[in-house]
């Protein structure tokens, strides 16, 4: 990843919010997270959080343009809409969307093969980080995956052989987010790979029942370029590349969080939305 980023002038008209983030205080070290309530007296996530107030521009524009992609910007908006309407019914989300959401995958990317793995649901009225099936937002900066667990991943969901074929090629896992209903809190600010150093990563234990994971937490740094999409509708998804084997430039990462937009009006729907990860496999 390069430090190096050259706003285009046509982004300086965007339209654009003033809001908080919350980064990684620097020098906290490893930060641990649970995904289940912790045990007596341990917090369920720790290293402080340092709010940093930043601007978030319209991606719309710019999207309509071209000039934001996975391989570029690390994300990507597409126009879709899926043919589940019913996201409550636990059964119909792995055998109706799991299949639609590959497909939609495989005609974005080019790709040969698409694994989905998992999908978490959230809601900010309802959703809490005890309850497994329904999750709150999450408010901080962070990326999913980071470069050791990533390639775990595909050891994790594939038959010893296969896996040790695929990790020979490229692959990437990428993040589809979809809305439930249109946006009106909380929407999802997407920071450009290539404004992102490799210094503002910080590997972070994400401790499940029955195994540790791990991903990226973030650190502030001025050259970060956010966006959001307003009023995001469910026949839109967002594409982010969370981790990619590709080491040439292309965007192998973007960091994501859910953020208070200032503009959001008095009495707004509460945030549903659905993200999907699925290993994504090329050919060479």
């Amino acid at each position: 990843m390069s430090t190096v980023f050259e706003e285009r002038p046509r982004a300086e008209a965007l339209h654009a919010v003033e809001a908080e983030l919350n980064y990684l205080r620097a020098g906290e070290g490893r930060p641990v997270s649970y995904t289940f309530e912790p045990p007596p007296g341990v917090p369920w996530t720790s290293g402080a959080l340092e709010p940093r107030r930043v601007t978030i521009r319209d991606a719309r524009p710019l999207a309509a343009a071209g000039e934001l992609s996975l391989d570029k910007s690390g994300f990507e908006r597409i126009a879709h809409t899926s043919a589940l309407s019913d996201f409550s019914d636990d059964t119909a989300i792995p055998s109706i969307y799991y299949n639609e959401s590959a497909q939609v995958l495989l005609k974005a990317t080019g790709a040969e093969k698409v694994v989905v793995f998992d999908h978490t649901l959230r809601d900010s009225l309802s959703g809490s980080r005890a309850t497994s099936s329904l999750r709150e937002p999450v408010r901080r900066v962070h990326n999913d995956q980071t470069f050791v667990s990533g390639p775990r991943r595909v050891r994790d969901h594939l038959p010893a052989n296969e896996a040790a074929q695929r990790l020979k090629q490229r692959f990437a896992i990428i993040n589809l987010w979809r809305p439930l209903d249109v946006v009106e809190q909380l929407p999802l600010a997407l920071c450009d790979a290539r404004s992102i150093a490799a210094s503002d990563l910080v590997p972070s234990d994400l401790v499940y029942k029955d195994k540790v994971g791990e991903t990226f937490s973030f650190t502030h740094n001025p050259a970060h370029r956010w966006y959001y999409f307003p009023k995001l509708r469910p026949d839109e998804a967002l594409l982010l590349k969370i981790y990619d084997s590709r080491d040439d430039g292309t965007a192998r990462l973007t960091a994501h969080t859910a953020f208070e937009d200032p503009t959001t009006p008095e009495g707004a729907a509460p945030r549903r939305s659905i993200e999907l990860r699925a290993l994504v496999f090329w050919k060479e």
